[in-house]
């Protein structure tokens, strides 16, 4: 290998990194890989979910800067770079009917405008490989639909030359991946070991929603072995102490079982430019060696 390896992970919010891919960061960073996240927006309209902080006028009239220096801290847990997309975070609206959105947020961005920025970054970092969001966000909030949006625009037209000529010298990144970490044989692999323990487990009631919205079983495509980075992913996460809580349903299986039970984050692999067979452990199988 003659150049170092690069992957750029894209999310809507502080911490969605800490929460999709970040033991696979961590492992990539001990490797030497050169490791970007890309954040779409400051979190600004992100409700306060640890308990132990809510009520905090400070937090609360300063959530911006507040989940800012959150990221920060978690940035360089993970090792990582960070760089900010500057967009609004559009909240997740609640209600039958659900509210408009507001005006000015991400969500509401036109799509080809906004993927331009992320163009800029794909070109100045020049990523090998790239991961978001699939089309449903993970989850439905609008944006992470909007993060998946942009970063299949910015997938295809960072290497057009003719595709945003102000953005800087075109580069093609070799592959996109969407985050699946939250995907139904983890969670029944792990809900299974737990009670066969006689421990109680968290994803009861997760498996009856699964059923209930009958969510369609998605292909994963890259099972990343991480398990040794375990411990950094969720040092990570409760760095985004507003968004977190350390006693809370995230922290409830045992690192320990985790690592025997399931030893991987997964992926799900949208596009390829280089010749791959399936399925991966390794987000850089194909280039490696030819970087």
């Amino acid at each position: 290998m003659t150049e170092q390896l690069r992957m750029m992970a894209v999310h809507a919010h502080p911490d969605d990194e800490s929460s999709k891919g970040a033991a696979t960061m961590a492992k990539y960073v001990s490797e030497g890989v050169d490791v970007l996240v890309v954040t779409c927006t400051g979190g600004e309209r992100g409700s306060i979910l640890n308990p132990k902080l809510q009520g905090d006028t400070y937090i609360e009239e300063h959530i911006h800067e507040v989940r800012a220096r959150e990221m920060e801290e978690a940035r360089e847990i993970l090792g990582v770079k960070q760089e900010w997309l500057g967009f609004v975070d559009s909240g997740l609206p609640e209600g039958d009917p659900l509210p408009p959105l507001p005006e000015g947020c991400f969500a509401l961005e036109d799509v080809d405008t906004a993927a331009g920025r992320l163009v800029r970054i794909i070109r100045e970092f020049r990523p090998h490989v790239i991961t978001t969001y699939d089309e449903n966000g993970g989850y439905p909030h609008p944006d992470h639909i909007m993060t998946h949006k942009i970063s299949m625009v910015a997938f295809d037209a960072a290497g057009d030359p003719e595709k945003y000529p102000e953005a800087g010298e075109p580069w093609q990144p070799s592959k996109l991946y969407y985050n699946q970490g939250f995907n139904r044989p983890r969670t029944e692999a792990l809900h299974h070991a737990l009670l066969e323990r006689g421990m109680e487990s968290p994803y009861g009631e997760w498996l009856k929603r699964w059923d209930e919205f009958q969510r369609a079983e998605r292909t994963l495509t890259t099972h990343v072995p991480c398990a040794d980075f375990f411990e950094i992913r969720d040092k990570a996460l409760i760095a985004h102490a507003t968004q977190i809580d350390p006693d809370g349903g995230w922290f409830r299986v045992p690192l320990d079982l985790q690592k025997e039970v399931w030893p991987t984050e997964e992926y799900e692999l949208a596009k390829t430019l280089v010749d791959t067979s399936l399925p991966e452990s390794d987000l850089f199988a194909g280039i490696r060696d030819n970087a």
